[in-house]
């Protein structure tokens, strides 16, 4: 059990929440430097696409055995681990001449590292806080997580701009060390095990192939093509999987990615049922509140994205505020992010932690809707902020403490890999809740902005160039700088409306996404406001911490 008198305790969360700020922020610092690395390197897109997207890739393929690692060596020695390739391929990246070495330090050598610190950070809170401080301590996880992905393109634009964009891995270089020494002086060692199991490599191969085209096909669908190819798929150069083909890549990899998961879960159930030590017991879905946590945590993910993702393309190409702007005008999402999961951690003291999570779901739900009915493209400020402080308020209530949920029932021992499957289910709901929401406002905006020309008083040769080219870009077109100030009044004025009609749907299904994980998270079983012992000196009731929630009758 965790020593509540260790004043350590709130260094480690100190040093837990500064790494997964740095990690998160990865994430989505680079998005805005793209434009500057491609004239830097003289590349191409596709090939710098691999960087953001790498990254992801080996993130969410690797988590699961990052937290099992944790679970057999011990969270502090593989969160050390962790960062120190987290900063090895951080200063790779920012001293790297090529694409090809920023792609090993930034997708392969960082995607590594901070496979093995998230689940990490999860299970050193999980077990270092009890009662109260877990539910404040959970929050203040969620709070930095949910700011980091925010304020991502905030960091990455002010950097690139001022700076350089290798400032955005130079950031790492300077806080990874400062938190491998922090691990080393102030969190705990974990007592060895008496009996470590070894790693379990089949399972291991498995779960890492089978995640990697899972995401794969989810993040990249819409680059190759979800059906028809629409660009050929290469590795390094050589042409892997050419458009000749009658079918993209994409297909292929969900089926394999589906055949591969299938054979580790029998290889799995099968080591479970010996005692041979799997990389993930699925006996451990037998807790409620760790198979319906994860069930919410995968339909919320799907939703929550859906805003961060949707919101900038409405801004810039709608709205046309510049990167720098678009920041800005987002900024108090990550207030109240913040302020919602404060809030969030002291609520659970009253209502309990299941249901700050409902509350939380609810508010984001509110949040969405309420953005969705005021979009126009000439949308003033003022008019987002009631959307953004129930949006805010409620991912701050909801992510935190569904984190606290999925823990609360799951042994010590196995904490870190329940904390890997936390953070993959929430990966891979954020990667098919983007292909969703973003091939909807693709095909909303392209329907909009079609109907919207083909009736306009452009010349006929110029309408139909123009709607060959919307048809190919999309949401991404901007018309010709040299066509007379009319015509570019009329297509700016087409565009901004269709990227309007398509946000808006996309911002709705993003809020049905999150009402349905509304109602699932009814399916967690109430977790009890924390309590302490009754001092009396007669027969009583005896409550243990808030994570179990149940009450043990003395007599």
């Amino acid at each position: 059990m965790p020593d509540p008198t260790d004043p350590r305790r709130w260094i480690t969360l100190a040093i837990v929440i500064t790494s997964i700020f740095i990690v998160v922020l990865d994430n989505s610092v680079l998005n805005v430097a793209i434009p500057t690395i491609l004239r830097d390197y003289h590349t191409t897109l596709p090939s710098l696409q691999w960087v953001v997207t790498g990254y992801a890739l080996t993130f969410a393929s690797l988590l699961i055995i990052g937290g099992r690692l944790g679970d057999l060596y011990g969270h502090r020695r593989v969160f050390i681990v962790g960062a120190l390739l987290f900063g090895a391929g951080s200063l790779m990246a920012a001293l790297s001449q090529g694409v090809a070495i920023l792609i090993l330090g930034e997708a392969v050598i960082e995607g590594v590292g901070a496979s093995m610190m998230m689940p990490a950070t999860l299970a050193i809170l999980s077990t270092t806080f009890t009662g109260r401080e877990r539910a404040t301590a959970f929050a203040a996880w969620g709070a930095t997580a949910g700011t980091a992905a925010g304020f991502g393109p905030v960091v990455g634009g002010f950097l690139t701009t001022n700076f350089s964009w290798r400032w955005s891995f130079g950031i790492n270089v300077v806080v990874a060390p400062l938190a491998i020494l922090g691990a080393m002086l102030f969190i705990p060692r974990a007592r060895a095990s008496p009996h470590r199991p070894r790693i379990d490599l089949p399972g291991a191969v498995l779960a890492a192939s089978g995640m990697f085209l899972l995401v794969f096909g989810l993040t990249e669908g819409g680059t190759y093509g979800w059906l028809t190819p629409l660009r050929a798929f290469s590795v390094f150069g050589a042409r892997v999987w050419p458009m000749s083909r009658p079918m993209s890549v994409t297909p292929i990899s969900f089926v394999l990615a589906v055949l591969i998961l299938i054979a580790f879960y029998r290889v799995e159930r099968t080591k479970e049922r010996d005692g041979l030590g799997p990389l993930f017991e699925f006996g451990q879905l037998r807790h409620r509140g760790f198979r319906y946590g994860l069930l919410t945590t995968a339909i919320l993910a799907l939703g929550q994205l859906g805003l961060i993702f949707v919101l900038p393309i409405f801004l810039q190409d709608a709205r046309h505020l510049s990167a720098e702007e678009n920041g800005l005008w987002m900024l108090p999402l990550g207030l109240f992010i913040i302020l919602g999961a404060q809030v969030g951690g002291r609520v659970t003291r009253v209502i309990g932690v299941t249901a700050v999570v409902r509350l939380g779901l609810t508010f984001e739900t509110i949040g969405l809707l309420t953005i969705a009915t005021v979009l126009n493209p000439r949308l003033p400020y003022a008019h987002l902020l009631p959307g953004f402080a129930f949006f805010g308020l409620g991912v701050g209530f909801a992510s935190s403490q569904l984190t606290n949920v999925v823990l609360s029932d799951i042994d010590a021992d196995k904490s870190g890999v329940a904390s890997g499957a936390n953070t993959t289910v929430r990966q891979l709901g954020s990667g098919l809740g983007a292909a969703i929401i973003g091939s909807l406002l693709t095909a909303q905006t392209v329907r909009s902005a079609v109907a919207t020309v083909s009736s306009s008083s452009l010349a006929p040769a110029l309408r139909a160039q123009t709607l060959v080219r919307l048809r190919l870009m999309g949401p991404n077109y901007t018309p010709p700088a040299q066509l007379p100030i009319a015509d570019r009044a009329i297509l700016n004025r087409a565009l901004a409306d269709a990227i309007t009609n398509g946000t808006r749907p996309a911002v709705y299904v993003a809020a049905t996404f999150v009402l349905v994980g509304t109602l699932v998270s009814f399916l967690i079983p109430r977790i009890a406001p924390p309590a302490t012992v009754l001092a009396t000196g007669e027969v009583g009731s005896i409550l243990v911490p808030a994570e179990t929630g149940s009450e043990i009758q003395l007599s």
